[in-house]
This record gives structure tokens, sequence and C-alpha cells, in this order.
């Protein structure tokens, strides 16, 4: 009876102490989920808890396996109730925004209870785990800006094309007042929507104007992708890139001619994140006759080679005489996030040295505890306008 007993008591520990861990050892899930932020209206699910964990939930009776998709981890299997509807959470993930999609029988597909966004290539789900500083992009009842959609037809392209053009909040009421402007690029499988819905640029600007932090500016969000007609090519070759002209003889005379800018250099800016580092670079240095601000987040124009910069050949020695070079630009800024894969910090880590080598001086900013992702780049705009036009 003693040994009955004993053995009784031994298991109920057990079950205590696997109750209190979890599944397979795992900490047991924190039940004070949450709806996101970036929910359709009404909408329950997605869910995010204290820990960051994301949890889904979608009707699919008659699938076989349903799992989440998310930060380029996969997978995660969901659990069908009774009634079909699947549910299930991921590990606890970074701050900040997250693209993901659920997987039905081997298809990937948006999650309906969340809104949608331009990322990785496609219109899809994303979802926002609450970071701690998430004052700096909060809506606020401060003066706010307006976001302006721009269409244009490029002789360039031969095709229309779009920009966003944030104009801050006393631009209609101030009508003698002239601005300085940032031209802001995406990054790669992304496009002119992403500084606005996933990078919150209107709501940074709007926080840190009414704080007096940063100058009152207009900022311009083009397509990355611009390619000259397939009739102006040679038979066979490949699609060229044609970003940097549709830049310089497009997009700048139109915004200069459409907006009260001040339309010089020293009021113009350019920055981008990671694709959009490199351009932004690139095109500031092959045009230092139109840019005098310069920044790039989680990229530089040697991506994703980490070897030594041969600065007399990189970029055809537009780096070689780095004391003119410095002389010309106000401001050279780079980023990176602390958490950031391979290989964005060799790639960086060999630019930033090349300019120290060469004697040009920038500004560098590290986001802590985040990757190649949009609170990395939403604290390095934050961080990077408020050294402009100053």
């Amino acid at each position: 009876m003693k040994k009955y007993f004993f053995l009784s008591s031994i298991l109920l520990i057990m079950l205590f102490v696997s109750l209190s861990l979890g599944y397979a050892g795992q900490p047991a899930v924190k039940e004070d989920f949450r709806p996101a932020s970036t929910n359709q209206p009404g909408r329950d699910y997605p869910m995010v808890n204290s820990e960051g964990r994301v949890r889904v939930q979608i009707k699919a009776p008659e699938a076989q396996r349903v799992q989440l998709d998310i930060s380029a981890v996969k997978y995660y299997d969901l659990v069908k109730d009774t009634g079909g509807v699947w549910i299930g959470e991921s590990a606890p993930q970074d701050e900040g925004f997250h693209y993901y999609q659920i997987w039905i029988d081997g298809a990937a597909v948006p999650d309906p209870g969340s809104m949608f966004f331009y990322g990785a290539g496609r219109w899809g789900s994303g979802i926002e785990v609450p970071a701690h500083d998430q004052d700096f992009y909060a809506l606020k009842n401060v003066p706010h800006g307006f976001l302006n959609e721009k269409l244009y037809f490029s002789q360039i392209t031969q095709s229309w094309r779009r920009c966003f053009v944030y104009t801050p909040p006393d631009y209609e009421t101030n009508s003698k007042s002239r601005y300085p402007v940032l031209y802001l690029l995406h990054g790669s499988f992304e496009d002119e929507t992403g500084w606005s819905n996933q990078g919150k640029v209107n709501l940074i600007l709007d926080n840190l104007i009414a704080n007096e932090k940063a100058v009152p500016m207009i900022i311009v969000m083009d397509n990355g992708y611009a390619f000259k007609p397939k009739n102006d090519l040679d038979q066979g070759s490949p699609p060229l890139f044609a970003f940097e002209e549709v830049m310089v003889k497009e997009i700048i005379p139109m915004i200069d001619g459409s907006f009260r800018t001040i339309a010089d250099r020293e009021h113009r800016a350019i920055a981008g994140l990671s694709m959009g580092a490199n351009q932004a670079i690139r095109i500031a240095i092959n045009n230092l006759d139109l840019f005098s601000y310069i920044a790039g987040f989680s990229g530089t124009p040697n991506y994703p080679s980490a070897d030594k910069i041969d600065r007399d050949k990189f970029m055809n020695g537009a780096f070689k005489d780095g004391k003119t070079l410095d002389r010309k630009i106000k401001l050279l800024w780079l980023s990176l996030g602390t958490k950031e894969p391979d290989p964005f910090p060799g790639s960086v880590g060999a630019f930033r040295s090349m300019l120290e080598e060469s004697g040009i001086k920038y500004g560098y900013y590290e986001s802590p505890g985040t990757a190649h992702e949009w609170l990395t780049w939403r604290r390095s705009l934050c961080q990077f306008v408020q050294l402009l036009f100053k």
C-alpha cells in the first residue's frame, strides 16, 4: 500500500511538472493573447501574447495538415478541433513587424484575419509584435501630414509608375514655405507601399516634427524596380535596370515641379534599406551635384561581399579620393541590426573599413535586438532624419 501511494505521488508530481513546463519540456505558453494591431477590423485572430508568440486560427475542415510559416521558420503545426478549425502558435518572435503565411496541405495562403502587406514579392499577411519602444511610431494626437499618391508616365521605362509623397503637417497651411526632400527607398521584393504601410514613416515624422526633433520635410517613396522596355534592348539581352536614370531624369524633376521643394543638393537627401541602401548610396555618389545627405540601412554597394574593398576600382574609383569626397558629403550614415544574419554584418563592415581607410567620415547606428526587419529600419529612419537639414 505504501509502495502504491509512493508511486502515485511520484506520478502526480511528474504530471504537475509536465503541465508547468508545457509539452515536450517547453515552457508553458502564457495565455494573455490579444488581437494584433495589424488585424482586419473585427477579427480576433491572429493574436500576440506578452512573450511575442503569434497564435493563428483558420477554418479548413477538409484539410489534412495546416501550418504557420513565420520568420522563415517552416513550420509550426496547427491542431484541428471538432469543428474543423485549426489553431496553434509560434515560438516567441522578435519585437516588430513580421511577414507570415499559412500552409494548407502544401499550398501557401494569406491569413484572412490579417491586413495585407506587400513583401517577399507578394501581397500577404503581416503581424505586429509590440515593441518596448513603439511610442516613436505610435499614432498620437499631434498634427499629421499627408500621404499623397502621385501617378506618372515614365518615358524611360515606357510605363505608368507611382510614388507616395509625404508632406509635413504645415505644408497645406503654410503656403509660402519650401521644404527639403528625402528620397526613401524600399528593399528587395517590396514596393513603394512598404515605407508607409510597414515602415510607419508618416507617423515617425509626425511625432518627431511635433517634438521639434526633426525639420519639416517632404519624403518621396517610389518603386525601386525600373526596367528599360524590351524594344530598347539588343535581342537576347537581359532587362536593363534603369532606376538611377528614372530617379535623376524623371522623379526628382517631377517632385521639384509638383511640390514646394528647396531644389538644391544641400536640401536633398537619399536613403534606403537593404537593396534600397545599395541603390541610395550608388545613386548619391554618382550624382553628388544632386545629393548631400546619404544613408544605407542594412545595406551597402558592396553587398553581399565581405571582402576587403579595393577603393581604386570600387564603383569606378568613386571613393579613391576620400578627402575630396568627404568635403562634398554633409552626412554619410549607416545602420545595422545587432541580430542581422550573414552576409549583412560582413558587407557593412567591409564598407565601413573602406570609408575609414579613405578618410571619409560617417555616422553609424546599431538597432539593439533586431535582425533584417522593419523595426531595424523604423529605428534607423528615426535616428537619421533627426540629423537632416540642420
